[in-house]
């Protein structure tokens, strides 16, 4: 029997957001409800809101969530009820060309659950990532549900969910950040401190945070930086190769998603070095302008990162292990735990870069 639960919708471009009562139906063939305890608010649903993914609106937001379990459907075997799990919004099909290739991690054909959450007047909902989580409760398909240690926070552990594991991921995945290494990370919100922290995990020595903001410069050493850039004050490009012997920096993750970051990014690498970009562009922006001879002759590689290249179901428990141990702080990302009424708020907040992650708790 479908329940009602409160939620929060965004009904229109660039309105502000509400809570409203969303019914959520029982779980089909592959499906699963979960009893959500804490989501984080990312940047990823104030583009929702303001119409810079697509225009399906309404929209459920929220996606980087924790939380039980309820129900399971038909045909349901990895998770069952009472299951503690972190919510993926790439749930590898298993079938399509990259998995067959031995790469899961850039599935083609991830999975959401086929039925659709509504209003109570039945208007269907269209779930941020295909997981709307700014809810009591959430429908989404069971390969979206990662089981970890339930000792874990879930306002700490359901930030795996996206942006930690986004630039954690940036730098050890898709990156291939190892001992030794120096590493630059443009832009240091949410995910570039979280690409921050995977290169301290992985062992790097040199690891330079760049960005314009001094609060978010502190922020990065206390997840690993060793050397601070304000990008306001000094040329990052200089700084950092200053910083690297005069080289540049092995690996550089952009975690802005602007062209003019990327070219820095660009140019602040070592020769043969390698560029990831992890920050979201808006459909207009384009590469800047390049001699193609640069781009030939300093080598390496230029990469782009979904999702830190993760694979659910082998990052999750391992970094909520660590989390565990005391070697992944992840509480250090949340800023402050919200009611549900407060996420309009907590959208001027990150926008004004007051907060890594404001954490929504049920």
């Amino acid at each position: 029997m479908s329940q009602e639960v409160r939620g929060v919708i965004a009904r229109a471009k660039g309105a502000p957001v509400e809570v409203a009562t969303i019914v959520v139906p029982d779980p089909g063939p592959g499906e699963a409800v979960v009893q959500v305890q804490a989501c984080g608010v990312c940047h990823t649903d104030l583009h929702y809101r303001e119409g810079g993914i697509n225009d399906d609106f309404p929209f459920l937001l929220g996606h980087e969530a924790a939380g039980i379990v309820e129900q399971v459907g038909a045909g349901v075997t990895d998770v069952a009820p009472g299951d503690f799990v972190v919510l993926n919004w790439r749930a590898v099909c298993g079938n399509c060309r990259a998995c067959r290739r031995g790469k899961p991690w850039y599935c083609f054909a991830t999975h959401n659950a086929a039925q659709k959450m509504t209003l109570t007047d039945g208007t269907e909902l269209s779930p941020a990532l295909g997981i709307g989580a700014f809810v009591e409760k959430t429908l989404v398909h069971a390969g979206q549900c990662t089981k970890v240690d339930p000792a874990a926070r879930p306002a700490a552990v359901g930030l795996l969910g996206c942006g930690v594991m986004a630039g954690l991921g940036a730098a050890v995945n898709t990156g291939g950040v190892t001992r030794g290494d120096s590493v630059a990370v443009i832009g240091c919100g949410g995910v570039g401190d979280g690409a921050v922290a995977g290169a301290a995990l992985a062992g790097a020595t040199t690891i330079i945070a760049v960005d314009t903001d001094p609060r978010k410069l502190e922020w990065a050493r206390g997840f690993g930086a060793t050397h601070t850039v304000n990008a306001r004050e000094t040329d990052p490009v200089e700084a950092i190769r200053e910083l690297t012997g005069g080289h540049g920096a092995d690996v550089v993750i952009e975690a802005v998603g602007r062209p003019e970051t990327w070219k820095q990014a660009f140019y602040a690498r070592d020769l043969a070095g390698t560029v990831v970009l992890v920050g979201v562009p808006t459909p207009e922006m384009k590469v800047p302008d390049l001699p193609l001879l640069d781009v030939f002759g300093r080598g390496g590689a230029l990469k782009s990162s979904w999702y830190g290249d993760c694979l659910p179901d082998r990052d999750f428990p391992m970094l909520t292990s660590l989390y565990l141990q005391g070697r992944l702080d992840l509480d250090a990302f949340v800023t402050e735990e919200i009611a549900l009424d407060q996420v309009e708020d907590a959208f001027g907040k990150m926008h004004h870069g007051d907060v890594l992650r404001s954490v929504v708790i049920f």
